[in-house]
């Protein structure tokens, strides 16, 4: 069965590019912190983590940008990434002197990697705050990755199993290519845009989940 025309995809975690993480939260967050029949779209999803040594901010800055995966889409080390991988096959029948998809299967690969701290237990208080709260928010960034790409991965399979029979399958095929094309075309926007959209909310989203921490921690005294 012909093999869709793709090839790996990945979308890294652009929301996470300043170089001194740590460090800029910790100063910036003074004021916060106290002194049906047919299988779906076949889908998986692992992980994998890079250490990051220190005990204190700038430490921690050092480890996320020597220790993260490189992208090649910036070409710089990232805090977290998702690794994105589309595939599948087709199938063509004979129909009434046309030919017509059979089976449209779509697969999903992504691999998601995050940081993981290997000695907290010397750090502050401050810093293991600030540290979890970064950390959380890195994985749900790259999880908004996956859940991106697996819903584009869904809608291209429901649209190949729809499309009509063409005379020949030759130019099916051919209608099956451009239309993929154009699915990772869109997965590749939803994608940036979703960047983007992290990005500038950054510091915001920061405080704010730090704030819900701190109450979090108070009202468990």
């Amino acid at each position: 069965m012909p093999q869709f025309p793709w090839s790996p995809i990945t979308s890294g975690a652009r929301a996470f590019a300043p170089r001194r993480l740590c460090a800029a939260i910790l100063a910036t967050a003074a004021a916060v912190l106290p002194a049906s029949a047919r299988a779906d779209m076949v889908a998986t999803k692992t992980f994998s983590y890079f250490a990051v040594h220190g005990s204190t901010a700038e430490e921690l800055d050092r480890g996320l940008a020597r220790g993260g995966p490189l992208m090649k889409s910036t070409g710089a080390r990232h805090p977290g990434a998702t690794r994105i991988k589309f595939g599948g096959t087709v199938s063509y029948v004979t129909r009434k002197g046309g030919c017509a998809v059979g089976t449209a299967r779509v697969t999903l690969s992504t691999k998601i990697i995050l940081p993981r701290w290997t000695n907290r237990k010397r750090a502050s208080r401050d810093l293991a705050l600030v540290w979890d709260t970064l950390a959380a928010d890195i994985k749900r960034h790259e999880e908004r990755h996956a859940e991106i790409a697996r819903n584009h991965a869904r809608d291209l399979e429901r649209a190949l199993n729809r499309l009509r029979p063409e005379a020949s399958c030759a130019a099916l095929q051919a209608r099956v290519s451009r239309l993929s094309q154009e699915a990772v075309e869109a997965h590749d926007r939803d994608q940036a845009r979703f960047d983007r959209t992290e990005a500038a909310n950054f510091d915001r989203r920061i405080l704010r989940l730090l704030q819900h921490r701190l109450n979090a921690l108070k009202a468990e005294r």
